[in-house]
Formats: C-alpha cells, sequence, structure tokens
C-alpha cells in the first residue's frame, strides 16, 4: 500500500520539526533567560488572559496538571505569575501575569512571531491550513486514546 509509507513519513517529519522547532525557539528563550517548559505557561497565559484558571492553562499548554504546578511555582518565584483563588469557585487557581510577566511574554511573543514568518516564509496558506488539519488528525486521536484526558 503506498499509504503507509507517505503515514510514516508524516508521523516521523512531524517529530523531527517538533524537535527542530523546539532547538530554534530553545535559543530565542535563552536570551530571556527562561526554560522552554516555563514559557509555555507564561505565553498561555497571556494568549488566555488574567484571571484564567490553572484546567485551562494546562490543556493550552499541553501538558499534565502536576507539571503544570511546578512550573508555575517557579514562575510565581521569578515574579512573572500570579496565582489566586477565583472568587466563584474557591476550589480553582486563577493566574494572571505580573507587570514583569506581561512585558516578558510580548517580547517573547514578538520574537516567536519574527521567527514563525522566517520559517514559514514562501508557504502558502493552503499548505499551512492543510498542516493544521494533520496536527487535528493527531489531537482526536490522542483524545480518542486517552478517553478524552491528554
Amino acid at each position: 500500500m503506498l499509504v503507509d509509507p507517505l503515514h510514516r513519513a508524516v508521523s516521523s517529519g512531524l517529530v523531527a520539526a517538533s524537535r527542530q522547532w523546539r532547538r530554534i525557539c530553545h535559543n530565542t528563550l535563552a536570551t530571556y533567560e527562561i526554560s522552554e517548559a516555563c514559557a509555555g505557561p507564561l505565553l498561555a497565559i497571556a494568549r488566555l488572559g488574567d484571571g484564567v484558571h490553572q484546567v485551562k492553562v494546562a490543556q493550552a499548554a499541553g501538558m499534565e496538571s502536576p507539571t503544570l504546578v511546578r512550573l508555575l511555582d517557579q514562575l510565581c518565584k521569578a515574579g512573572i505569575v500570579c496565582r489566586s483563588e477565583d472568587p466563584n469557585d474557591r476550589r480553582a487557581k486563577a493566574l494572571s501575569l505580573t507587570d514583569k510577566g506581561r512585558a516578558l511574554a510580548g517580547s517573547i511573543e514578538l520574537e516567536l512571531t519574527r521567527l514563525r514568518a522566517d520559517v514559514l516564509q514562501g508557504l502558502q496558506p493552503a499548505d499551512l491550513e492543510a498542516t493544521l488539519r494533520v496536527f487535528q488528525a493527531f489531537a482526536e486521536a490522542a483524545q480518542r486514546e486517552h478517553g478524552g484526558q491528554i
């Protein structure tokens, strides 16, 4: 069957491309003295907005809650993130960026925007849309595999 080599190339290419993108981002994040692990939740909070719940940040950053809690401890200690009780649900933790966190997230977003433009230059929107459909297929398979828990 001809599709199997293509499927293998797509899944293998996805893994390789992910590693390459992470390597590119690592060099950029190092200039801001933040780890890639901490940058994920930082950017997720910035994108989702102040007062977002930890659960939503974990989902957006693609990580488990215990992992997120350790990273949030680091970000709070660094004065980048504030954690507080949600006034409507005292069991839930609401996350917000400090002024320092907003400035850092803004600087990182600008640099990542530049990197994306550099890496993706010359690709047509239709190519990028097709790529997103491939990513969605993997995300849906992961949800089915883990009963909705990723």
